[in-house]
């Protein structure tokens, strides 16, 4: 990512709502956004391995969100993946974690909170 550039968020949920809320919530704070209905549609897009960070809704009908990263991790180890769920349980994050995601965020909360962080995601990742 140049340093004058937007970082491109790579939004994936089912649920056209949610789609929306989170392309305005991360536009105005200055993220460029790309937005997949289900897994499939991310996996068959091209460059679908362009983006700053994954935001991934945990539970859609064609491929859940912890298989997305799984098969994202095969060609991208490096981008940072936040997961976010309305069906929460009790070994979600420790599964999330073993997957590789970075945070596990709760329906509704999806706010600055997300915002920050995507930021600090991001930031790690340049860090390493």
């Amino acid at each position: 990512m140049a340093p004058s550039s937007k970082p491109t968020i790579y939004v994936v949920d089912d649920d056209d709502a949610v789609l929306g809320s989170l392309r305005f919530l991360l536009e105005t704070d200055g993220f460029a956004v790309r937005t997949f209905r289900n897994a499939t549609a991310l996996l068959n897009a091209s460059g679908a391995h362009g983006a700053d960070c994954y935001v991934i809704d945990y539970k859609m009908p064609d491929i859940n969100g912890l298989e997305l990263v799984g098969r994202l991790r095969q060609s991208d180890g490096e981008t940072p993946v936040i997961l976010i769920t309305g069906y929460p349980d009790v070994n979600i994050s420790a599964r999330a974690a073993a997957a590789g995601v970075k945070d596990v965020i709760l329906k509704p909360l999806l706010d600055e909170n997300l915002v920050k962080r995507i930021r600090h995601a991001i930031q790690d990742r340049a860090g390493n």
